[in-house]
């Protein structure tokens, strides 16, 4: 205590000694200073500088005093440095949003009184301590903001701004002090405008509002009190540049934080706020200068903070423009709705009962990729600039470091971690993988994950197909228990600067095809479900479908509509475990179901070509816009149809086959079955007819008239020349088309056919390839069977309308030629043929009991039709197959060869000639 005492007495006379020689007015160069202000300012606002006003009194007792201060803080000088400091970092946050009370309404600030203030105070002269006690108290209040999903973001009011000051508390003008002092005075406000707040004579501009969110964004401008020496102005400004980037990056940082603004601007914001730390820490060192160095000057400061200058501009420059991207800023406002354009993931939100935040349509939020992007760019701008690029590469590698967890999660797991919707693969929760047991359509394949084309990084440009492929291939590998997703991926890249990074990307993507390549393949039996396919679409060694036409032949004469389809499941049933049958040995004939289509194939067919021109265009949209009555109910019902016409199949897939054996594929075997079958039938009507020929009495037994007889090679000949038609027909669709495609498709299947289609040897092959081979052999099938040329199938269709309306004629024909035979009507054997084919509820038409001498006149001209009709068609066909062989499809010329034959058929063959 006496040592204290006389430290005390020591410096008081010291005071007494320099105030009789004229002290100049006490300037404070550091925050240390404001710990010997007089009371009345500390206690109500300890953090202002603009509180110092009070301790530059006129008066020689508040001098005398003063230099008692200085002495105090010479002494306690590293102990009051190290509490001041720690207060302010702990209230050093700008708030960001206008507080709800009114300033009035506010609670004022609870502060402790420092220690040598109040001693100070004591000694102070009784006219001193009258004037201070007259000084009107000014009482500012703080109080708490709002929580925003910022989780760091500042919860404490602004402080009061400078202009709300006392006019009592104004510090001394500039022009009153010297050059040093002048100096001192800007240094100390210049530490306190580093860190966001106002000084003594730097303050912000009166426009300048820190309780709106936008002038926080864009930064506060500052204006230096009048009276400042020319070149102490000059440097100054060019040092508040560097004050106005730290507040607009800090208020960016506490702004990008939010929730809305995705994991890669979080993990961005922690980056730029670990900088801002150590931008801090420069400034206590600054500080710690000041007063330790009594030569520090503002050149020195300048100097010192140029190249944290230089790298804090960098940030605000990136700052800026990502707000204006995110529209932040009031100079890109826009009522455009940009974010409209992703209407599947509003809709997807309405689905899962999410709400759509006020706002959220109006604009579009950088963010995930966009991010990265705009990192990349200004990194390449930037190259030439070794301090930029360090900053922007440490600011890429942070932020990137989310984004590659979630591309790690997808290319290994095959899963999609994103609660922000930021990363490059989008993901259609909608679409499930139990809605293909009701409709296996490939939509879960090609619309469950697609690619956000405006979100993908520049370093994932190159291989975003692969990294959708992969993941792709590995969520369907995973949904099939074929990965533990427990496992935890390890020893793999973190960031883009990274050099396993593409090998990364490439690995994932071999290990996940070869993994549901085999899937496919082994456990599920691709190749087997395919074989199936091919037995009961493309009818291949179809013993059993011919029995099954046989049973059900009553049923399919039937109208469509009146066709009992559970009768015809039945009879199928039946038909595939006939024993000795080839299907009684397939595992998958339980998969095959029996369904009516609504729509004529012919016109089915032409209502795809015309509206889109499968032919030329893309056949997959063509084809979407179609489909069968299972899936589709049609408007445009034939009623006119039979059972044969009608029928098609139906084939049960289930998951992860009905991937390659989609609804797309199914819909092309049925085209093709449909096909198959009306060639078939009308085959068998052609050989009933050719059957009743050889056995009816009207056709067997010679008769005396010349004429008839030439009437009947003429029949026979024109049946044979049709059937002669059909049955090349269906050879070169089964044998020269279908047979040799399918050849080449499960050579690429088994993997047994290396070489690509342009020539070059393959090395491995894709699951996407798989499905492209599938798609691709059913489309040449369906071209190089004219199914897919408007013209062509226009000229088939009324050949086998002539020759199936030719069929059904002869059957009524045979009953007519009894009425056309003199010698044969009314005989014995007329007579009984005639009876068989009526009943007694139907009986015998008394036109075809007796002689009608202008029957054969009739006969004769309906069969002139038939031949004119069939001749003209065929050779409209030949004529078209010759064009379109030699300019699209050169297979047609296999089928204009064959069908030559029929045309050139002679008239003076009988029956047997075909035949026997």
């Amino acid at each position: 205590m006496a040592s204290s005492g006389s430290t005390r007495s020591a410096a008081y006379n010291d005071q007494r000694a320099s105030a009789k020689t004229g002290p100049k007015p006490s300037v404070p160069s550091s925050r240390l200073g404001a710990q010997g202000r007089p009371e009345s300012r500390e206690d109500v606002f300890p953090q202002d500088s603009a509180s110092n006003a009070p301790r530059r009194a006129p008066s020689d007792a508040s001098k005398a005093n003063g230099s008692t201060r200085i002495t105090s803080e010479r002494q306690t000088e590293r102990i009051l440095f190290s509490t001041r400091d720690n207060v302010r970092i702990h209230t050093r946050s700008p708030v960001k949003k206008p507080p709800d009370d009114a300033p009035g309404d506010r609670e004022p600030r609870v502060t402790e009184p420092a220690r040598v203030s109040s001693r100070t105070t004591e000694r102070l002269p009784p006219a001193a301590k009258k004037k201070k006690e007259e000084l009107p108290l000014w009482k500012p209040q703080v109080s708490l903001i709002a929580p925003t999903t910022a989780p760091l973001a500042a919860r404490v009011s602004a402080p009061p701004l400078s202009q709300l000051l006392p006019q009592s508390l104004e510090p001394r003008p500039l022009k009153s002090l010297s050059a040093d002092d002048q100096e001192s005075a800007i240094l100390n406000d210049l530490l306190f405008v580093f860190m966001g707040y106002e000084g003594q004579y730097i303050r912000f501009v009166d426009s300048y509002n820190p309780s709106v969110e936008k002038d926080r964004l864009a930064g506060p401008t500052y204006r230096i009190s009048q009276g400042l020496d020319p070149s102490l102005r000059d440097l100054t400004n060019s040092l508040l540049k560097m004050a106005t980037h730290y507040s607009a990056v800090d208020a960016f940082v506490e702004v990008q934080s939010r929730d809305e603004f995705g994991a890669i601007n979080h993990a961005l914001c922690a980056s730029i706020r670990k900088m801002l730390k150590e931008y801090l820490v420069l400034i206590a060192q600054l500080e710690h200068q000041l007063i330790a160095t009594p030569s520090f000057t503002l050149h020195i400061l300048h100097l010192n903070t140029l190249p944290t200058t230089h790298l804090m501009s960098q940030i605000y420059s990136l700052a800026q423009e990502m707000l204006r991207k995110n529209s932040l800023l009031e100079d890109d406002l826009d009522d455009s709705v940009d974010g409209f354009d992703d209407v599947d993931n509003i809709l997807e939100q309405l689905r899962e009962g999410g709400n759509l935040a006020p706002g959220s349509m109006s604009k579009k939020i950088c963010k995930g990729g966009n991010v990265l992007r705009l990192l990349s760019q200004r990194l390449s701008f930037m190259s030439g600039d070794p301090a930029a690029k360090t900053l922007l590469q440490t600011l890429l590698r942070d932020a990137s470091r989310p984004y590659m967890a979630m591309l790690n999660e997808w290319l290994h797991h095959g899963g999609i971690k994103d609660p922000h919707a930021e990363f490059l693969i989008k993901e259609q929760k909608s679409i499930k993988r139990e809605k293909l047991e009701e409709d296996y359509t490939d939509e879960y394949w090609e619309k469950r994950y697609t690619i956000r084309e405006n979100d993908v990084p520049p370093q994932l440009e190159g291989v975003k197909d692969k990294v959708l492929l992969a993941g792709k291939y590995l969520n369907v590998v995973r949904e099939c228990g074929g990965v533990d997703v427990s496992n935890e991926v390890r020893d793999v890249p973190i960031s883009f600067e990274d050099t396993r990074f593409l090998d990364n990307v490439n690995g994932a993507y071999a290990h996940a095809n070869s993994s549901l390549l085999n899937l496919l393949l082994t456990t599920h039996a691709l190749p087997a479900r395919l074989r199936s396919l091919k037995h009961y679409f493309f009818l291949d060694r179809s013993d059993f479908f011919t029995y099954f036409l046989d049973l059900s032949e009553s049923e399919l004469k039937k109208p469509w509509k009146g066709v009992n389809v559970g009768k015809l499941q039945s009879l199928l049933d039946l038909v595939l475990r006939q024993p000795g049958s080839v299907a009684a040995q397939d595992p998958f004939k339980e998969d095959v179901k029996v369904q009516m289509n609504d729509v004529g194939l012919t016109k089915f067919l032409m209502g795809v070509v015309n509206v889109r021109g499968i032919d030329q265009d893309a056949p997959d949209e063509s084809l979407d816009r179609y489909r069968t009555s299972a899936t589709q109910p049609s408007s445009e019902e034939d009623p006119s149809m039979t059972g044969f016409e009608a029928l098609e199949l139906k084939f049960c897939v289930p998951f992860p086959l009905s991937l390659v054996i989609s609804s797309k594929t199914v819909l092309r075997y049925q085209i093709l079955f449909r096909y198959l079958l009306s060639m078939r039938h009308l085959e068998g009507l052609l050989v009933n007819s050719w059957k009743d020929h050889h056995k009816v009495v009207s056709w067997t037994r010679r008769s005396a008239n010349p004429k008839l007889e030439m009437w009947k090679r003429r029949a026979w000949t024109l049946r044979a020349r049709m059937l002669v038609f059909v049955q090349q027909f269906t050879y070169y669709c089964t044998a020269e088309v279908i047979e040799s495609n399918w050849q080449i498709l499960m050579a690429r299947v088994n993997g047994t056919d290396t070489s690509s289609r342009d020539g070059s040897q393959k090395v491995s092959r894709t699951v996407d390839e798989l499905m492209e081979d599938h798609v691709d052999f059913l489309d040449t099938c369906l071209k190089e069977c004219m199914l897919m040329n408007s013209k062509l199938l226009k000229i088939h269709a009324k050949i086998m309308s002539v020759c199936q309306l030719f069929a059904t004629w002869t059957v009524t024909l045979s009953r007519q030629l009894c009425s056309a035979d003199q010698a044969l009507a009314g005989s014995e054997a007329a007579n009984a043929y005639l009876s068989s084919q009526y009943t007694s509820r139907h009986p015998v038409p008394d036109a075809f009991k007796s002689y009608d001498p202008t029957r054969l006149a009739k006969i004769e001209d309906m069969l002139s039709k038939y031949e004119f009709n069939f001749n003209h068609h065929l050779r409209l066909l030949l004529d078209a197959l010759d064009y379109y062989a030699a300019t699209e499809t050169v297979a047609l010329s296999r089928l204009c060869a064959q069908l030559s034959t029929a045309r050139e058929a002679t008239a003076d063959k009988g029956p047997k000639g075909n035949f026997e």
